[in-house]
């Protein structure tokens, strides 16, 4: 049997259009952006290029863009840029935010910042009246993401973003798995910072960019050079440029495609599990409205999730627990305590997440392998 991919929400394959840009780009390019010769200015025009096709597509300035090493570096860039562009303050973040986010804020508290937690509802979803109460006189930044990576619930963006800038605060989110997948214009968003990531977009794996709005605050976390208009110092990424502006116009091009086929791989995986195991035997955390539709998170009561993934793997079927930082450990996901799910949940969860390459015969193909392998494994417990 040929293998079947089902962690698109951790890595993406590669599309072979960014595939054959950036190979056209490593064979042909190899200056650096930042010399002033012919083979310099073309580098620089790659990077511009890159930079102008990305700002177009999400609707933003140019220069409102800077280009990262990857999703987790653009979501510590935003914090400690934020952060570090004054002295002390109170910052509020979610209980469900990447470990990128969340780590960052932990240091954070360790430099003598204030953090506040916000819980979340069963469904992974931000309470707004939470939010609001949690604000308080010094709170200058807060940090929501856009989609979660586990579950895929989408927070509501707009309302937070107007309540911070009534109140004259920060607000830094987390895109970096709903790009593509959740129309973003970010000139329309009352949002100061963005974090991205191409490979969960069929880009390259390595590089991620940050929006930064006009007027907000950015305090430089590496030293070294002037790239990025300082905010970022390092030889910049050619062919990882040029891969990503690819990836994201072909994201925002096909989002409505995409998103409908994701729906009917969903429909088909659940229809699947419906007619071989019943509704009652598994459970799907998420929120069923606010959701993104290539990710589905199922717990199935009395059989352990690391058994269920071995066994998946054993049969050509790849999945995960979660977080794609977490999954070598068999630690129970931060975000599905913090929905405080019932230990049968918490313990059985499977986050499948579709993608280019999938198929509806490979939904069906996989329903029948849970099928086998779930009931195989409830009749030896």
């Amino acid at each position: 049997m040929k293998p079947i991919y089902l962690d698109h929400a951790a890595s993406t394959p590669v599309h072979p259009e960014v595939a054959e840009v950036m190979m056209k780009v490593m064979t042909e390019q190899f200056g650096n952006a930042s010399s002033v010769h012919t083979f310099g200015r073309s580098a620089k025009k790659t990077v511009n290029g890159a930079r102008d096709v990305i700002a177009a597509s999400l609707g933003c300035f140019s220069d409102e863009w800077v280009f990262t090493g990857g999703g987790t570096e653009s979501d510590n860039l935003a914090l400690f840029g934020a952060a570090h562009s004054r002295k002390g303050g109170h910052i509020i973040t979610t209980a469900i935010e990447h470990h990128a986010v969340l780590h960052a804020c932990r240091e954070l508290e360790k430099e003598g910042y204030s953090l506040t937690y916000l819980p979340v509802d069963g469904t992974g979803r931000v309470v707004l009246e939470y939010l609001e109460a949690a604000l308080r006189e010094d709170t200058f930044l807060i940090s929501v993401m856009l989609a979660n990576n586990e579950v895929g619930t989408v927070q509501p963006i707009e309302e937070i973003g107007r309540l911070a800038r009534e109140r004259g605060i920060l607000f830094h989110v987390d895109a970096v798995q709903a790009l593509g997948s959740v129309p973003i214009t970010l000139s329309a968003l009352p949002v100061d910072y963005m974090s991205f990531s191409a490979h969960k977009i069929n880009g390259p794996q390595g590089i991620g960019g940050l929006y930064v709005r006009r007027g907000a605050p950015l305090h430089p976390r590496m030293h070294g050079g002037l790239q990025e208009k300082g905010r970022r110092a390092g030889t910049e990424n050619l062919a990882g440029a040029a891969g990503f502006a690819k990836a994201v116009e072909l994201a925002v091009k096909g989002q409505t495609g995409r998103h409908e086929e994701s729906l009917l791989l969903r429909d088909r995986l659940l229809r699947g599990l419906d007619q071989g195991i019943g509704r009652d035997a598994y459970h799907i955390n998420g929120n069923p409205e606010y959701g993104l539709p290539h990710i589905t998170n199922i717990s199935f009561p009395g059989v352990r999730t690391d058994v269920l993934l071995m066994n998946l793997d054993m049969e050509g079927i790849a999945a995960s627990s979660g977080s794609a930082c977490t999954s070598g450990s068999l630690e129970i996901s931060h975000v599905l305590k913090a929905m405080k799910l019932r230990d049968e949940y918490l313990n059985s969860a499977i986050r499948f997440s579709t993608g280019l390459g999938n198929t509806t015969e490979e939904m069906e193909l996989v329903s029948r392998k849970i099928e086998t392998i779930v009931n195989r494994l409830r009749i030896k417990d």
